[in-house]
């Protein structure tokens, strides 16, 4: 039986995985085998920080709902739960957007928790 050589498909798997690992850095983009392996390692890496970037999120705006809270003379967590008395429901990804973009608003809805938290 004649030998096959691997062709136009082999080509074609190289390429497609040289043409993933284009921009990385030294022979990681010219090489196959360390290319694929890269590759590979890369796709992990997406894969887990797809998850961790929300977990990164939240920590963002919960540090930025905690110092604008402080400014106001509350802490964060008193200032979650006065909100949980109050009735407000407000996400945290707002509560920081407003706490960058309108201080006067959170100051209003920190001024409903300190209420709520009193009564």
């Amino acid at each position: 039986m004649a030998r096959v050589k691997g062709g136009t498909v082999t080509r074609q798997r190289r390429k497609r995985i040289l043409k993933l690992a284009k921009g990385y850095y030294g022979s990681k983009h010219t090489l196959f085998k360390t290319a694929k392996q890269q590759v590979i390692k890369s796709g992990q890496y997406a894969y887990r920080d797809r998850r961790r970037k929300k977990r990164d999120f939240r920590k963002l705006w919960i540090s930025r709902i905690n110092a604008a809270a402080r400014i106001n003379d509350i802490s964060y967590s008193k200032l979650m739960h006065g909100l949980k008395l109050a009735g407000i429901e407000v996400n945290r990804k707002m509560l920081a957007e407003l706490a960058i973009s309108d201080e006067k608003a959170f100051a209003q809805i920190v001024d409903q928790a300190k209420t709520a938290l009193n009564n």
